[in-house]
């Protein structure tokens, strides 16, 4: 199948998942096996209050409740709502192997598991997994073998007075300012997959348009003499090509795909065309040994001046900040129907792109944007201990840090539509004559991104603290809401000298700009609330308020549209900057800045909003 913008495109679900399995699709598109199994659905559960579960025997005995995995308890859709804190969590389930996977190793895998994990399977622990937006894995082999049960057993810890990274989960109890109701424990899918004992690993694909060819690296578990691996790459209107290569030699084999002229097709926001591709490991005698089906795109990055090319060409990054909570699951999409809606409400309001701000989204999300032709910049959950999530530990972030954030790298290498990478956001800490534990990570961090992936660009942080001299991109936060002050405070980009982040007193945060592509990653923000905003009319004036946003809260619909047209084009109209990123999708819990309502609804006239955003951007005439 060839997987293009067409929503009817799905990749298999197994026949042993129920109909009822919350989230039954593949969570990992881009390396699919035909033997699979969700483990969605209903768990054994029981909430560690002190942490003691351990010596009170709960890895051992049934648990006192259910839940509905994969929701956090915190969430709605868990059956569990509990919104208190939970310093550790269990979960305990059975699962019958399939009998018809004999011969092969079983891998149990979790997408994301909040914060500190431990799994044992028959009693046995199989893999311990710090963080909590990152994927981890545990072999059963010699555990749990296929035709026979498996006893599963999670502890998840999640302290508030840890210093870890959280993203926007509050360590006080209410939902206040811009932090919310916390996540504890399983949030993401959880399946098992039967590998042969030599099997394909993962993927790695690097596009290069500029000779029309796709590298893919093949990281495998063991070379076995006289073992190949070959890539088949088709789609429509694609001429099959294929490629093949010794798998004895090299730890990770590496085949080249040289794609024709008549079957090239570089992916863009408007055509974004995915090529399928098949990897299959043969042995000596050609069998086939494992087999993965993915797929791939050819597209490039290039950074020239202050311009942000997208296939050679000057793309305006119209990007709209996007936070993935939803009212009744939190930080987990309700459905894989709900990826679909907020990348399509973000597109009809004009948008083209994405910042997936401050939590490492689903999988599933990412494949989404590959297919829909959806810019994103791919972020880290950093808030907790380097930004403003948690008071009294700001700016001492952990190596785990840099842990996670190359686990995140490497999961979603492969997407199309990543087109930059941001570790950090809003780190705070003036400039000042000692190298800080700040600087050292933000350094280890962006190091990293460059050395795992040197094709797209980094930003060492969003907005605040620059400390990286060679950093790709620069930016700055601004949320003035006025219109004609905003292009004052943005006008000396021209110069060389742009608006940066700085204490009200004028203290820096940032090293120097040095002439790098530049744009204003949050801006706007504006306050609307129509229920409090007729409220405050009817109380003569007065400034009923449960919510809030940036700055001060527009007294109608129609100031809304002024100000958010004047916002937009100030920066569209300025001929340095190459993109935008508008605060933000959704309101989200008290935060009643979003285009859209928290459940998705309309607030404004998209139309109006689009027409906003719908010009061409200086930047991207000057070619």
């Amino acid at each position: 199948m060839s997987l293009t913008a067409d929503e009817g495109v799905a990749l298999p679900v197994p026949e042993k998942t129920p109909a009822a399995t919350p989230k039954p699709e593949h969570p990992r598109p881009q390396l699919v096996r035909d033997n699979w199994l969700n483990l969605n659905g209903t768990w054994g559960f029981e909430i560690d209050a002190g942490d003691s579960g351990l010596e009170r025997g709960l890895r051992t005995r049934e648990l006192a409740d259910e839940i509905l995995v994969p929701f956090a308890p915190e969430s709605e859709l868990s059956g569990i709502g509990h919104v208190d804190f939970m310093e550790a969590v269990w979960y305990r389930r059975t699962v019958a192997i399939p009998e018809e996977w004999v011969g092969q190793k079983v891998l149990l895998h979790f997408g994301a598991v909040d914060h500190d994990a431990t799994v044992w399977v028959n009693g046995i622990e199989v893999a311990r997994h710090r963080g909590g937006f990152t994927p981890f894995t545990a072999d059963l082999d010699g555990v749990a073998e296929p035709g026979t049960e498996a006893v599963i057993v999670v502890r998840a810890r999640d302290s508030r007075h840890e210093m870890q990274a959280r993203g926007k989960q509050a360590t006080w109890y209410n939902n206040t300012h811009c932090q919310y109701t916390r996540t504890t424990g399983i949030w993401q899918t959880v399946w098992m997959e039967a590998v042969p004992e030599v099997h394909i690993k993962r993927l790695r694909m690097t596009p290069n348009l500029a000779d029309s060819s796709l590298t893919i690296e093949v990281p495998l578990s063991r070379n076995r003499k006289g073992h190949t691996v070959s890539a088949v790459l088709s789609g429509e209107g694609v001429t099959t090509i294929e490629a093949h290569t010794r798998a004895d030699l090299d730890l990770a084999p590496s085949l080249q795909l040289r794609i024709p002229e008549e079957s090239l097709r570089p992916w863009s926001v408007e055509d974004p065309f995915l090529y399928d591709l098949t990897v299959i490991l043969n042995d000596a005698d050609g069998t086939v040994v494992d087999k993965v089906s993915s797929y791939s795109a050819i597209r490039s990055v290039a950074l020239d001046g202050k311009v942000v090319r997208i296939n050679g060409k000057p793309v305006f990054q119209r990007l709209i900040l996007d936070q993935g909570y939803w009212p009744e699951s939190l930080m987990t999409s309700p459905d894989d129907a709900a990826l679909i809606k907020d990348i399509e409400l973000s597109m009809a309001a004009g948008f083209n792109g994405a910042r997936l701000h401050e939590k490492v989204f689903e999988e599933r999300f990412l494949y989404h944007a590959d297919r829909m032709g959806y810019l994103v910049w791919g972020e880290f959950g950093d808030w907790g201990v380097s930004g403003g999530g948690t008071v009294g530990h700001n700016q001492k972030p952990t190596a785990s840090f840099v842990a996670q954030w190359l686990e995140v790298l490497q999961r979603d290498f492969n997407h199309p539509s990543i087109i930059g990478w941001c570790p950090l956001n809003e780190t705070h800490q003036l400039l000042h004559d000692r190298i800080t534990v700040l600087d050292d990570v933000t350094q280890a961090m962006f190091l990293a991104t460059k050395l795992a992936d040197p094709t797209r660009p980094v930003i060492d942080a969003s907005g605040y603290s620059h400390r990286i001299r060679e950093t790709d991109i620069y930016d700055s936060h601004s949320y003035e809401q006025d219109p004609e002050k905003f292009r004052l405070e943005q006008q000396g980009l021209a110069e060389g000298k742009p608006f940066q982040n700085r204490t009200p007193q004028g203290e820096d945060y940032s090293v120097a700009y040095a002439g790098q592509p530049y744009f204003v990653s949050e801006f706007g923000g504006i306050w609307w609330n129509e229920v409090e905003a007729r409220q405050a009319a009817e109380e003569a004036g007065s400034d009923v308020a449960s919510s809030w946003g940036y700055g001060q809260r527009v007294a109608s619909e129609e100031e809304f549209y002024a100000r958010f047209d004047g916002l937009c084009g100030v920066l569209l109209d300025n001929p340095d900057m190459f993109g935008y990123c508008y605060t933000q999708l959704t309101d989200v819990f008290q935060e009643k800045n979003g285009i859209f309502t928290f459940d998705r609804g309309n607030k404004f006239d998209l139309e109006r909003i689009r027409a906003s955003q719908a010009r061409p951007a200086a930047i991207e005439q000057q070619d």
